[in-house]
């Protein structure tokens, strides 16, 4: 029998420093830090993320990713097939954004998260207002 995975959120988000004017265009070594995976779970994983700024857009073809805001707030720009629309969030939200769903979040002022994401993820690493218009080829 598998033993259950327990860990401290907030213990876990400690061990993270926020990056303040995250931009899309950042690389991996840019976000060193800031960001961790903190274990497997059904077809994906869980994350835990700090930052200040905007974040790349992102969608996950394969399932639903469920996200809990745990500290600070943001604007959360998503974009589905029936439109485009930004939700405000905040800290104690629980967001469930729905399977291939462009989505990214922008944060002036700092954001704590926690995510279950589903894998793969595809990514769009530019500021636009429509990732469709420069989405990656499947495949």
């Amino acid at each position: 029998m598998k033993m259950p995975m327990i860990m401290d959120l907030y213990a876990e988000l400690g061990k993270l420093t926020m990056l303040h004017g995250r931009t899309p265009q950042m690389s991996g070594a840019d976000r060193a830090g800031t960001a961790a995976e903190l274990g497997a779970y059904r077809d994906g994983a869980l994350f835990a993320s700090k930052f200040a700024g905007l974040g790349a857009w992102e969608r996950h073809p394969n399932g639903e990713e469920l996200v809990q805001i745990v500290e600070g707030a943001a604007s959360l720009d998503i974009v589905t097939a029936d439109g485009s629309e930004t939700v405000e969030v905040r800290a104690g939200m629980l967001i469930v954004v729905p399977a291939n769903a462009w989505h990214r979040f922008r944060s002036p002022n700092g954001i704590a998260m926690i995510t279950a994401t589903p894998r793969p993820s595809e990514h769009v690493r530019l500021d636009v207002d429509d990732p469709r218009a420069i989405e990656p080829p499947r495949g």
